[in-house]
This record gives structure tokens, sequence and C-alpha cells, in this order.
């Protein structure tokens, strides 16, 4: 009797607890838990995928997911599918903000050995590959020619000879290495992976799909990566795949066998995938830490309509077919590719509140299905006819992102690796919310929309600067217009939009928006609308450096905004464009290329002086226009607030908020950097010639009078002095030196350092300025690096 009231009492123990595991809403996880445990905080779960499983069965429920402290190393990618995991809502986010790490990597065990030279070797089970090693938590660069340099502007160093016969004549098996290198203009980068070598010793390749405009690789920009023989600096790595040994030299300071040894494992953590007909639905992702993401620059092929882009669809976290999904206070550090990706239908979703930096690729990008898109062409080089085209205004069918925001992140040190990549990228996606971002340190541009496919996007009160620091012919906002309308004959083009203006508009429906926003860009423009984009209201946006540039296009309205050092580039434009330019302040003349048609409207702008004011007068512009001074409220201090006397208030310039730019959110504020603040370049500010102004990483000044004439061995008192090069500055790059005086630029005589200012702005977008220079009272021709 009492061994069947004890069997009865189990039993009971027993379905109650099953009756509880089909009712738990909420679920935990620690490091040092067990999968076996109910999940509870005082049992936890031991991984994240055993709660998610937990989690699922408890269909139209809100659960929520803590983790305590610790790091997770997963072993596969968590996949939360719409199929399966039918909850009403799902947060998952760390125990009380504790220190929650999701790492894609995995953790090696390992026995060194010494090998020779310094360098180490030790033993690495079969079947493990990885491209990131991290010891003691820091990347290690892949054994590379040249070596790394933290201080080089490109790929951390790059060799004209990095693939010369006589190097890769050293190389006894380079198969498995690999060749970056820049776009030849600059406009990107390329990857390839080595295969082998052929009967003669030449490098056999695969890759340089990573780039939508086709071209050789840049003959100086390149560098070559994960070949033994060059394992030859301290930090650097390789890996035997077939004899399963890893070489190793360890970096300064490093002991060997007490270091924490980790690789890099799987390219995407965490996948939410659902469709438009069944989304995943109510995700929240908060408090997380990301981190030892493997590369994806060879899976980066998959071409974007007729942007420069090609995409990897992947990322840290992807979003395929979701709405109401939020990622918020995130980290996503050193990450090996993109760091957040939606892709396809995204609806509703946000990511707030982040710091996303040391990416290999993209921060956060908005790719919609090139399928939604009518009449979708490929490749800069191709178009559809008319006859041939879909008329049909909008979508073809609505996978893609839309109605999402970006907001309150910090993004930083963005394309590691990959060139073509941005802090924000949006290409096929409808309105897309950038709202209070600080971006810097990109190796492209800072926010970049790829086509007009579908419009209707928002930025505002962000912050971008520091950006195209290691391409070319771009800004920090940058955006391309190759729709339907547009095709690369531009006889053709010309023809089709005036017989047939309804087809401008037929992909970029609603107009997107540019305002209250501070750019900076030193290698190209601050706000650049490339070939073809239509439909923009930009407006009350300060422009730190390289001004505003309107290449081909229809409808856009720009106003009220401020070109600090810098004015307006309108290139080759659209006769009956619909532009417009007003109430804007500029500090230089006009710079256009190619431009007979002045759109709608040029006028009620403020120049700097007459000469600027007449010059765009004489080409029928600015009727209403003055020149004079803004009467800036602060500008030593970045407040570019003008003073009710102003006369760009009497033309109708209305001031804008100067305090708003950039991440708002405390923890981030405090540590996001800040542009740097430009000396204005004015006749009355360099009135005295000794003031010195920087430029491009150094820093100039105007020759002074009879002293510096005799000190630098001139003929006259005209010149500009290269005051000081800095450290790996594109000046120093272009072999000037400091005391260096220039006399001449392309061709013109450079009299100070507002002359050059003009000179430099109008030729800056070649890449490369002649110059004639007097170094030690001798003649010199050199060019002058502009990108």
């Amino acid at each position: 009797m009492h061994t069947f009231i004890k069997n009865i009492f189990l039993t009971a123990v027993v379905l109650l607890l099953a009756v509880h595991a089909l009712t738990q809403t909420h679920f935990y996880v620690a490091a040092d838990g067990s999968d076996t445990h109910n999940g509870s905080i005082i049992q936890p779960f031991k991984t994240l995928q055993q709660a998610l499983s937990a989690a699922c069965i408890q269909k139209g429920k809100a659960v929520t997911i803590e983790l305590r402290k610790g790091i997770y190393y997963l072993n596969k990618t968590i996949n939360i599918d719409a199929k399966y995991c039918k909850l009403s809502s799902l947060y998952i986010k760390a125990y009380k903000n504790e220190e929650v790490m999701i790492s894609a990597g995995k953790r090696l065990q390992l026995q060194w050995k010494p090998w020779k030279n310094g360098i180490y070797v030790a033993d690495v089970t079969q079947g493990i590959v990885f491209e990131r090693l991290y010891v003691n938590h820091i990347l290690q660069p892949l054994a590379r020619y040249p070596n790394y340099d933290s201080s080089a502007r490109i790929f951390h160093g790059t060799a004209a000879d990095a693939i010369a016969p006589e190097r890769v004549k050293k190389w006894k098996d380079p198969a498995g290495g690999y060749i970056h290198a820049l776009h030849a203009y600059e406009w990107g980068g390329f990857h390839y992976r080595i295969t082998g070598t052929d009967s003669n010793g030449n490098l056999q390749m695969e890759g340089g799909w990573q780039n939508n405009r086709p071209n050789e690789m840049h003959k100086e920009y390149r560098f070559a990566e994960n070949i033994f023989e060059e394992l030859d600096a301290p930090g650097e790595w390789w890996l035997d795949k077939k004899k399963h040994l890893l070489y190793y030299y360890p970096a300064k300071g490093v002991d060997i066998h007490k270091a924490v040894v980790e690789i890099a494992q799987l390219k995407n953590s965490i996948e939410l995938k659902g469709s438009i007909a069944q989304p995943v639905k109510n995700i929240r992702l908060s408090n997380l830490r990301f981190a030892h993401n493997e590369r994806t620059f060879m899976n980066t092929k998959e071409p974007l309509l007729r942007s420069d882009w090609t995409i990897y669809r992947g990322g840290a976290v992807l979003l395929d077919g979701t709405e109401n999904c939020v990622i918020e206070d995130c980290v996503f550090e050193g990450i090996g590719g993109n760091a957040v990706m939606l892709s396809n239908y995204n609806k509703n979703d946000t990511v707030r509140g982040c710091h996303i930096y040391n990416t290999g690729a993209n921060a956060i990008c908005f790719i919609g299905d090139t399928k939604a898109v009518r009449s979708a062409t490929f490749g800069y080089e191709n178009y559809t006819p008319y006859d041939q085209l879909d008329k049909t205004p909008g979508p073809l069918t609505n996978n893609f992102p839309q109605d999402c925001v970006v907001e309150n992140n910090l993004l930083h040190d963005l394309g590691d690796i990959e060139k073509q990549a941005t802090g924000v990228e949006i290409e096929v996606a409808s309105s897309i919310t950038v709202r209070h971002n600080s971006i810097y340190h990109t190796s492209r541009a800072g926010i970049n929309i790829g086509d007009g496919c579908f419009g209707g996007h928002i930025l505002e009160f962000n912050d971008v600067f520091n950006t195209v620091r290691e391409t070319g012919d771009h800004g920090s906002f940058n955006s391309w217009g190759r729709d339907r309308y547009w095709a690369p004959g531009r006889s053709y083009m010309d023809s089709l939009a005036a017989i047939h203006p309804e087809l401008i508009f037929l992909d970029a429906q609603k107009q997107t928006i540019i305002r209250n926003n501070r750019f900076r860009c030193d290698h190209g423009w601050d706000i650049d609308l490339d070939d073809g984009s239509s439909n923009y209201h930009i407006y009350n946006n300060l422009c730190l450096n390289g001004g505003l540039k309107l290449r081909e296009g229809f409808k856009r309205i720009v106003e009220n905004n401020i070109m600090i050092n810098n004015s307006f580039h309108p290139h080759v434009w659209f006769k009956n464009s619909g532009d417009v330019f007003e109430r804007n302040i500029v500090m230089k003349k006009y710079a256009p290329i190619q431009v007979n048609d002045w759109g709608n409207s040029i006028n009620y702008n403020l120049f700097p002086d007459t000469a600027a004011l007449h010059d765009a007068q004489s080409r029928g512009t600015d009727a209403n226009s003055i020149a004079g001074d803004p009467l800036f409220a602060n500008p030593l201090k970045g407040d570019y607030t003008v003073a009710s006397a102003s006369p760009a208030i009497a033309l109708g310039f209305k001031n804008f908020p100067m305090d708003s730019f950039g991440v708002q959110k405390p923890s981030l504020k405090k540590i996001a950097q800040q542009p740097q603040i430009p000396v204005l370049i004015t006749d009355a500010g360099l009135s005295d010639k000794s003031t010195v102004v920087a430029f491009l990483g150094g820093s100039i000044k105007s020759v002074d009078g009879l002293g510096d004439r005799s000190a630098y061995g001139l003929p006259d008192e005209t010149g500009v002095i290269i005051f000081n090069t800095g450290e790996n500055s594109l000046l120093a790059q272009s072999g000037l030196q400091p005391k260096d005086v220039i006399r001449f630029a392309g061709g013109k005589v450079v009299k100070d350092v507002k002359q050059w200012m003009d000179i430099y702005q109008t030729l800056n977008w070649t890449g490369r300025i002649p110059l004639t220079i007097m170094r030690n009272q001798q003649i010199l021709h050199i060019e002058l690096r502009t990108k």
C-alpha cells in the first residue's frame, strides 16, 4: 500500500512538471546550467538553443528568455522559423544587464610547441577550419604581405608587388590564399581565392564578383593573405588545413601557454525566418553582445540591380520575413561580415541603441528581393529597351523591407576587409527611417541608397563623417538611381526622358528626405546624389567639407543647407530636370560640369563674395542671390547658426538646430567621436596669412610676405606651404614633405590657401592633381593623391 501511494505521488509530480513545462513562459540560461534542467532561475538551461526549443512549444504565448553572464559559443546558427515557432512574442535579453556574449566561434585548447624563428605550432582537431583567430580576445592577422600596419590607410597595408612573379615563386603551395585589391577606379574592392598555379607559375584565382562594376585590380592597392611563406611578423598565423596544424607567431606580450585562443566558426548567429504570408513577429533581442562571426567576402556575389554593389544576404543577425521585430542595446564587435541584415520582406522592424564596430562589411542592411522590381536589369552597362519595359508603376511584389527604423546607434570602423561597405545600406526598400545615428570611419559611404526602388526614406539628425577613407569618387551620403528610365547611353536616355517623362518615377515613387544631418567627407562629397538619383528633398543639412553634388536626375529640391568651405556641384543635368537649389549658404563658387539646363530654380542663395555670385549669374542663375558674410554664431565650435542681421535671413534662410546631430543615447553619446570642425576658408578668415589650416590629414598655410619668401627661397610671395604632412596622410603618401611650397596645381597658379582650395575642390574628384612645388629651392613635379 505504501509503495502504491509513493508511485501515485511520483506520477503526480511528473504530471505537474509536464504541465509546468507546457505553461512556462519565462526561461533562463546560464553558462554553468544544464540542458536537462527545466529552465527556471534555479535550474537554468545551458544553451540558448535548448531554451528556444522549450519556448517554441508555448504556441500563442508571450515568452521571455534571459541569459546570465557568460560567453555562449554556438555550435550552429540559431534559427527562429515562423513555421515552427508560433509565439505571440519572444523577448531574448541579458538578465539584469549582465554581460552576455553570443559567440559564433569556438574556444580551442591547444598544446603549443616551438617551431622556428619564434613561431609556435599546435595540432588542431580534424575538420576545424577558420579564417579568424583571436588570442586573449584580440583578432590576429592572417599571414600576409605586406605585413599588417594599423596606420596604413588602405587594407592595413598594400604593395604593388603583392603578386609579382618573383614573390609568387616563393610560395610553395598558395592554394587557399587570397588576393585583396581595390577596384582600379577605387570604387570598392575585389577579393580572389587562389586555386593554384599554372605550368608557368602564374596564380590561378577565382572571385572578383564583389563589385557590380567589373574592372581590373588596382595596380598599387593590393595585398596577399593566408600564405604560409608570409608568416614572418608577430601576431600572424596560418592554418595548415591538410595536416591540421596551426602556426602562430605570438604578438608582443603574449604568453602562448596561458593565452585564451578562440576562432570564428559561423557566419550568422541568429536567423529570424518567415515569409510575407507567415512572418516571424514580435521578436526582441536586447542587451546582447555578438562576436566571432566568420568573414563573408567570398559570399558577396549577388548583384543588386545596376548599383555598384553585390551583397551577401547574411549577418550576425539575419531577419528575413519578419514584422515588428526589435534589435536594441546590443553590441556587434569585430563581425567578419555584416552585423545586421534585413533581407526580403521585413516590416515595422527597428534597430536602436546598438554599438556596431570593427565589421568586415556593413553595419546594417535593408536589401529587398530584386524580383520585386519590374523590368529588373543588372549591371551598369545594361538596360531594358522602352518597348520591353513593364510600365506599371511601383513594385511587382511586396518582398522588400518597409517602414523600418534605424535610430540612436553608434556605427564606426566599418568595412575592414570589404570596401563596398557602409553604415546603413538601403536597396529595393521603402520608407526606411535612419535617425540620430553617429557613423564614422567607413571605407565607403556612411549611408548608401542603391536605387530609387521604392523611395520614401527619411534620413535625419545623423552625424556622418570620416567616410570614403579607403576608396574614392563617393560621399558621406551616396545614392544611385539607375531605375527603369535610366540607360548608360546619355543621348538615348535624354530622348527617352523627354518623350516619356512618366517613366522617371515608376520606381522612385515616394520622395526621399535628407534633413537635419551633419556630414563631412574629406575624400569626396558630403552629399553625393549620383547617376539618376531622383525625387529627393534635401534641407537643413550642415556640410562641413565636401559640398553637395547632384548628378543627372530629376526633382531634387535642395534648400536651406550650409556648405562650409565648399559649394554646389551640379553634374551633367537633364533638360527639364525640375531641380531646385534655393536659400542655401555656399562658401565657394559653383562647380558645374556639363550643365546647360539649370532646372526649375537656382536662386536666393548666399555666396561668399561677388566674384562667386557673378560667376553663377553669368550662367543665368541666382538673379536674386546675394554675396556677404553669413555671420555664423561660433564657427570655431561648430555652431553655424546665423545672426538675425545675416544676409542669409533676408533671403529666407532659416536656422536649424546645431546640437542634435548623431546618437543621443547617453552611454553611446559619451564615447562617440565628433567630426573635425574646419577653419573657415574665406577672404576675411584668411586675411592673416599665418593661419594654419587642416588639410588631408596634415596642415597648410599661405606664404606670408618677405619672411616666408626668403625662408623658402621663393621667386615671389605667393604659394601654399605644407606646414605638416601628418602621419600616413594623403599628403605624405603623395610624397609631399613639410616645408614644400605648392606653386602650381592643375596648370593654375596657386596664390594662397583660399585659391588653392578653389582649385582643389574643382579637381579633387579626378583622384590626382598635378603639382609644381618648390623644395629646397628646387622645382619638382609631383601628383597629389586626393583619395
